[in-house]
Parts: C-alpha cells; sequence; structure tokens
C-alpha cells in the first residue's frame, strides 16, 4: 500500500488545484482587482524540500575534502546534537555541514571576521 490513507490528513506535497471564484466583471472593483492580482503573484506552487526528494544525503552534491581543527569538530558534533534534539529526528552530518556553508555563504562578514582571527589580513612589513 502506498500514498497517504484517507482521511489521514492533506498530502502536504499535493499541488492546489483550488482556485478561488472569480466575481462577475460587473462587481470587481479596482481593490478587488488588485488584491486578486497579489495573490496570484504571491502563489507559487509548493517544491518538495530536498530531504525528501532525494535518493540519498550525497545525491546532486559534489565530494569536497573538509579538513577541521578540534575544537571546529567538537563545536560541530554539539551542534549537530543541538538540531537533532530540536527536530527530533536525526540530522545528516552531510546536511549540517552544507547549512552551515550556507550560512556562512549568507553572512560573509561574519567569515571575514574569523579569517582576521586566524590571521588574515596582517602583514608584517
Amino acid at each position: 500500500m502506498t500514498g497517504m490513507k484517507q482521511g489521514a490528513g492533506e498530502n502536504p506535497f499535493a499541488d492546489d488545484n483550488e482556485t478561488p471564484e472569480e466575481p462577475a466583471a460587473d462587481e470587481e472593483t479596482d481593490d478587488q482587482t488588485s488584491e486578486a492580482d497579489d495573490q496570484s503573484a504571491s502563489r507559487q506552487p509548493m517544491q518538495i524540500p530536498y530531504k525528501f526528494r532525494r535518493d540519498g544525503v550525497q545525491d546532486g552534491r559534489s565530494r569536497v575534502p573538509l579538513f577541521l581543527q578540534p575544537e571546529t569538530k567538537t563545536a560541530e558534533r554539539e551542534a549537530l546534537r543541538d538540531l537533532e534534539d530540536h527536530f527530533d529526528d536525526d540530522v545528516s552530518l552531510t546536511d549540517l555541514r552544507e547549512a552551515l556553508v550556507m550560512v556562512g555563504l549568507q553572512h560573509r562578514g561574519a567569515v571575514e571576521e574569523q579569517l582576521e582571527e586566524w590571521g588574515y589580513g596582517m602583514t608584517f612589513e
């Protein structure tokens, strides 16, 4: 048996095929028109999250070497435990590492500060 049981709830990944009824042309006002335009512009089809559409944790990823200092490895392990507690679910170390990279790319100022702490930007002239 596959799929969700009937009556067990809605399928969060099903397409939303229902469309709101349009008022008759003579009843439509400018406010209704702009509201309808706003709703249709903001309505986008739901996309299945990466975790659920992949075959395995390496699916769609390139392998890159990663060497960590001991204190970084300890912090990574603690973050993994905290996130598993938060989600009440196993979290893939590969997913955690990519999430950390993505957040770092979105917050380059913090990355720059860390690199400066490690000595980048120092000159000895």
